[in-house]
C-alpha cells in the first residue's frame, strides 16, 4: 500500500500498530504521519519509527489516505469537531475506541463518511495482533479488501456483525494482559522453585506462544490438547486440579464480565 496513513494520537495502541504496519507489514515510514500532544511523545516516535509526527491534527486530516482515530472515546467528539472538514470524502476512517459505534462516528463525520470501526490488540507490534473490525456501508468491497491487507500486515484480521463489537475487548483487546499476567505468574512459581530469572520467562512465555499455535494450526479444540498432556494420574492433571479447585476459569470469565461491564 503507498497510501498516506495517518493517526491522530499515537500512544500505546497507535505505536504498537505503527511499528507493526513498518516491522512485518511492509509499510515505509514516509507513508506514516501522526499527531501528539506532548513534544517528549513527537521526539520519542520520531526516533523509534521514523515517522513524522506532528502537533497539527488538521494537517495529518487532510494528507491521510487511511486516517486512524487513536485516542480515548471521550476525546472523539472534540477531535472529530476539529478534523471533520478537513478529512477529504474519500478517505478511510479507522476507529479504535471501545463503546463508540459506526452510527455515532459517521453522524459525527457526515453521512458519506468511510468508517471502519475496530478493535485491535498491542501485540500488533511484533506482527501478531488480532484485528476484529466492522465497516459501515460505505466502504466499498475493493476498499475493504484493501485494508484488510493493511491490517493482516500486523496480524490476523476477523469481520464481525457490529453488534459483536462491544463484546470483543474482553476476549481480545484487553485479553493480553490477562496473559501477560499468567506468564508473570508461572515466571514466579518457577523462581520459587529456584530457576532463574530470565530463563522463567523464557520458558513461561514460549509455553504460552506454543500453545496457542498449537491450537490456532491444529484445529484441535483446546481440551483435547490439555488431554493429551495429563497422562493418568500424572504432574500435569494434578496442576489442573489445583486450578480448578480454586476456580481457574470461573475467575477468567468473571474477568471478562467485569471488562464488558466496563
Amino acid at each position: 500500500m503507498t497510501k498516506k496513513i495517518g493517526f491522530i494520537g499515537c500512544g500505546k495502541m497507535g505505536q504498537a500498530i505503527i511499528n507493526g504496519m513498518i516491522e512485518y507489514g511492509g509499510i515505509s515510514p514516509d507513508h506514516i504521519i501522526a499527531t501528539a500532544v506532548t513534544d517528549k511523545t513527537i521526539e520519542y516516535v520520531e526516533d523509534t519509527y521514523g515517522v513524522q509526527v506532528t502537533h497539527d491534527n488538521k494537517k495529518v486530516a487532510s494528507e491521510s489516505d487511511v486516517l486512524y482515530l487513536a485516542v480515548k472515546p471521550y476525546h472523539y467528539p472534540k477531535v472529530i469537531d476539529d478534523i471533520r472538514k478537513h478529512v477529504r470524502e474519500e478517505t478511510i476512517i479507522v476507529t479504535i475506541a471501545l463503546g463508540v459505534s459506526l452510527k455515532d462516528t459517521t453522524l459525527m463525520f457526515g453521512e458519506k463518511a468511510k468508517v471502519i470501526r475496530t478493535m485491535p490488540n498491542t501485540p500488533s507490534h511484533v506482527g501478531e495482533g488480532m484485528t476484529v473490525i466492522s465497516p459501515n456501508d460505505n466502504i466499498t468491497d475493493s476498499e475493504l479488501a484493501d485494508m484488510k491487507s493493511l491490517f493482516q500486515g500486523y496480524g490476523q484480521v476477523a469481520q464481525v456483525d457490529e453488534k459483536m463489537m462491544d463484546k470483543i475487548p474482553a476476549v481480545s483487546g484487553s485479553s493480553p494482559a490477562y496473559v501477560y499476567v499468567f506468564i508473570e505468574a508461572m515466571a514466579d512459581g518457577a523462581v520459587k522453585q529456584g530457576v532463574p530469572r530470565d530463563l522463567a520467562y523464557q520458558l513461561s512465555s514460549q509455553a504460552v506462544l506454543g500453545a496457542a499455535k498449537m491450537v490456532l494450526e491444529s484445529g484441535k479444540h483446546p481440551g483435547e490438547l490439555k488431554d493429551n498432556v495429563c497422562t493418568p494420574a500424572g504432574s500435569t492433571i494434578k496442576a489442573i486440579d489445583a486450578l480448578e479447585q480454586r476456580g481457574f476459569r470461573g475467575t477468567v470469565m468473571q474477568a471478562m464480565e467485569e471488562c464488558l461491564k466496563k
